[in-house]
């Protein structure tokens, strides 16, 4: 590979993009120049390239700590497809193919080694970086999705506690830690357990403008799922579950009705686990039904939509598996269903942990915060981007911002509600307390003599779903909580007396049954190409699809929708006019650039 002497050089040259996007200039120029970093980037912001072209501009190897075992070889493939050296190191290969990745970095043959990091930390890999940091040949540290240091977080691997030996063993090199998402408190857990005291802290904007964000009371949530995927077949999704076993039988019963999907969790043996990941890598229009072990750096571009049956665990959670759609920038879906039972589940997961008890009540404070998310009445986009500290405009594309919620004064509705929890011994759920509440004899109200209670029929002016409705956002305001231990049973907070003694009023929000947002096909998902456009996109996305089997590597790896829709657009004659072409950099220009100019003038 040349030598570059500018960043910009880089990104032309060897990645084919005409410039870099918000602070990705800042944070390459900082770390080129030997300088440390944190950097929190959303999904499809461009994180890699700030690791990868410093990479490029300094002397040496540069090592990527990445516990993504599975996708290391994808990754690589990339940057191979853009005439980058790069190599893994880990588990997969044998003692020969691992000898021969440590003599090309000593050899000045490589640019990148992705290493997982447990290999990372074992005594024979570290004294191979001490050889290499005498000679002077350790370009930088990148440790990638650093929020996994987190001994709380969704993503926690112990092996990440012990990389802050790194600054201590080889000061002179420089770390650039990246994530896609963390709060506050996450991103400080970050630059104190890897030692990143006075690293730089680059904070991206959180918002995905292409991502639409749908959030349903769950009603019979396969019915309100299938309505969602209407007219969405051939488009590559993940549908996210609480358990493993809702897992498999959700992906078994969306194939059988016409939407083909497998199964990831962590349970199933790791050969068919891996199996389905590659596939849903490698094909289009899969959909993977999963747990949250299923996702980290998953860099698959059109995923169109991820939809969740169950509740996440926070804000943070929710925003970084949502995330998974849309890394390309084109129009994509966040839909989730959720109701009081998701609740219940997560108050569960939270007690039965063995989280200290202040870990306990900051994980409580996250489930408060999502759900306070779900029931917002104002615009989705401002909730989920406030949880980050940034303001927004109400955005337009939310099904708040689209079917605005009607608001209605709930404090009498509430307190009645608040009474019949009280007047139970709070020991009761949803369902039995709605029944009291709408005057409902039924045979469980009577054994309790719940029918001569003064709570008894006073709320016969809402139907079954508007009480629902009311105890749902009751929760989410904190003024209830839901005991797992109880069978979900319903208690009343602190905050609660208030409302009933009537020093606090409560606004509710209407319940809506929202009809499934109308799907465009997933050709113009990709974009409003013309007629004959879009006959050539086609076909560059078979030549795509045929190149990529040919060479046992995902289809994206080649070259993005992006790109092969600006082809179809522009329709390049020559080798020159194919570097003015998003995405198509040097290499890949020489490897393909006959082909596709050969594709292009036949189809014109």
């Amino acid at each position: 590979m040349p030598t570059y002497s500018s960043a910009l050089d880089v990104l032309r040259d060897v990645f084919g993009y005409p410039a870099f996007r918000g602070e990705q200039a800042q944070i390459i120029d900082h770390v080129a120049g030997g300088g440390d970093a944190l950097v929190l980037m959303p999904t499809g912001g461009g994180k890699s390239l700030c690791y990868q072209i410093p990479a490029l501009l300094r002397p040496g190897c540069a090592v990527v700590v990445s516990p993504l075992i599975a996708l290391m070889q994808d990754q690589v493939d990339a940057l191979t497809q853009a005439g980058v050296k790069a190599a893994c190191l880990n588990s997969t290969l044998d003692w020969r193919e691992a000898q021969a990745v440590e003599q090309a970095m000593f050899s000045g043959n490589l640019d990148l080694v992705y290493i997982a990091p447990e290999r990372l930390l074992l005594d024979r890999t570290l004294a191979m970086l001490d050889a290499l940091y005498e000679a002077g040949k350790l370009a930088l540290f990148a440790i990638d999705e650093a929020h996994c240091v987190s001994q709380w977080g969704h993503d926690f691997r112990p092996e990440y506690l012990q990389l802050s030996a790194l600054h201590e063993r080889y000061p002179a090199v420089p770390r650039i830690a990246l994530t896609a998402t963390a709060d506050q408190a996450t991103r400080n857990e970050i630059l104190s357990r890897l030692g990143l005291g006075e690293a730089r802290v680059f904070l991206s904007s959180f918002d995905r403008p292409n991502i639409r964000y749908t959030v349903i009371e769950k009603d019979n949530a396969k019915k309100q799922l299938l309505g969602f995927l209407a007219g969405r077949q051939g488009q590559a999704g993940i549908v996210y579950c609480l358990s493993r076993k809702k897992v498999e039988e959700t992906a078994e019963w969306l194939s059988a009705q016409g939407y083909p999907a497998l199964p990831y969790h962590a349970g199933l043996p790791a050969p068919e686990r891996a199996a389905n990941q590659r596939r849903f890598l490698r094909e289009e229009g899969l959909i993977m039904c999963a747990t949250i072990a299923f996702g980290m750096g998953i860099d698959k571009p059109d995923v169109r939509f991820v939809a969740h049956l169950d509740l996440p665990k926070s804000i943070e959670a929710y925003y970084q598996e949502t995330g998974r759609a849309g890394r390309d920038g084109e129009p994509s879906e966040a839909w989730m269903a959720y109701g009081m039972q998701d609740v219940a589940l997560q108050h569960a997961r939270i007690a039965e942990s063995g989280a200290a008890e202040g870990q306990k009540i900051l994980e409580s404070q996250r489930l408060t915060a999502l759900l306070a998310y779900c029931e917002a009445p104002r615009c989705r986009r401002q909730v989920l981007l406030n949880y980050f500290g940034e303001e927004r405009v109400p955005c337009g594309n939310c099904d708040v911002c689209a079917e605005p919620p009607e608001l209605w004064d709930g404090t009498q509705a509430a307190q009645k509600a608040l009474s019949a929890i009280f007047r139970t011994g709070m020991r009761f759920g949803v369902t039995h307390l709605t029944d009291i509440l709408r005057g409902k004899a039924t045979d469980k109200v009577k054994q309790w003599n719940h029918d001569q209670l003064p709570t008894f029929g006073v709320g016969g002016d809402l139907d079954d779903h508007a009480w629902k409705s009311v105890f749902r956002q009751l929760a989410a305001a904190g003024l209830v909580h839901v005991d797992m231990a109880e069978h979900g049973a319903l208690q009343l907070t602190e905050t609660a007396r208030e409302v009933l003694k009537g020093q606090r009023t409560v606004q509710l929000r209407r319940p809506m049954r929202r009809k499934a947002a109308p799907a465009k096909s997933s050709r113009t998902v990709v974009s409003d190409l013309s007629a004959a456009d879009d006959a050539l996109f086609q076909l560059l996305r078979k030549w795509r699809a045929d190149t990529a089997r040919e060479q046992s590597v995902p289809a994206y790896v080649i070259l993005h929708d992006k790109t092969l829709r600006e082809l179809a657009e522009v329709r390049p004659t020559s080798h020159g006019l194919l570097a003015g072409i998003t995405g198509m950099g040097s290499a890949k220009i020489e490897h393909y650039g006959a082909e596709l100019l050969e594709l292009i003038r036949n189809e014109g």
